[in-house]
């Protein structure tokens, strides 16, 4: 029985990989973004654990309905800078700038004097000048870099798959770090596995592949995981684990590696 018993629960991972996907895209979305997904109740922070596979694919969406606002401005002869600061500005309001908002939070709290102020900082709703400067410098480069496409299509397709990329790395991190906190986001989520992480990572690298090509899409990939797990380790050492402003500046961190990858061989 007890053999039985193990079995199963081995299975149970890879059952969710072919079952449950409309109802944790709709899960993830709701948590992702401003749009109107209503998954079927109840509804918790644990459903986040296992609909963290379909992260990349929220970000396709994100990335979709952003590289579009781009080019539609480029369409009416705005100046590429311009056309990218648009495509910026509607991927933040749809997701409600959740991850603009973490990455502040987590650069605010690495100047605290130990984890217990640290994460106090990181909870107040306020920004500081740290957390300030870090979204100047992480929006100005993604816009810089954006218009440095040759081309609004290419812009446009760069910023798709930089969210799509930036979103996959995300349950890696979930799954390789404990929560910083006993009541937060990382301990009502529960524990990511890596079956889900890699799923996530695998639509990952099939968006940077079909978007950027097959070199630079592995390179993206390969700059975003190095970011990821840089950000991660980070917050291990001074935080003891992740929360969900560790997430949001895991995915902003990662979004900008994929764009300077991307930019790289731009033409």
């Amino acid at each position: 029985m007890a053999e039985t018993n193990l079995n199963t629960n081995d299975r149970e991972p890879w059952m969710r990989i072919i079952t449950g996907w409309p109802r944790d895209l709709a899960v993830a979305g709701a948590f992702l973004t401003r749009l109107p997904f209503r998954p079927a109740a109840p509804v918790g922070m644990v459903d986040l654990s296992p609909a963290a596979r379909t992260f990349p694919l929220i970000g396709l969406l994100v990335g979709g309905i952003a590289g579009g606002a781009l080019w539609l401005g480029a369409r009416v002869d705005l100046h590429p800078l311009a056309c990218a600061f648009i495509g910026l500005a509607v991927g933040a309001w749809i997701s409600g700038a959740l991850h603009e908002d973490g990455l502040a939070d987590f650069v605010d709290g690495l100047g605290g004097r130990d984890r217990e102020h640290r994460l106090e900082i990181m909870r107040d709703s306020r920004i500081g000048s740290y957390g300030v400067l870090a979204l100047i410098f992480s929006v100005g480069l993604k816009a810089a870099l954006l218009a440095g496409f040759m081309g609004p299509g290419r812009a446009a397709g760069a910023l798709i798959a930089a969210a799509v990329i930036s979103r996959a790395v995300v349950p890696l991190v979930m799954a390789r770090l404990a929560p910083a906190r006993r009541d937060g986001l990382g301990q009502g989520v529960g524990e990511v596995n890596m079956v889900t992480a890699l799923t996530a990572l695998g639509f990952g690298l099939f968006g940077g592949v079909a978007l950027l090509g097959p070199g630079v899409g592995l390179l993206a990939l390969g700059m975003a995981l190095c970011t990821a797990l840089a950000v991660g380790r980070l917050a291990r050492k001074r935080l003891g684990g992740y929360t969900g402003d560790v997430l949001g500046a895991v995915q902003q961190t990662a979004e900008v590696a994929v764009l300077i990858a991307a930019g790289a061989y731009a033409i």
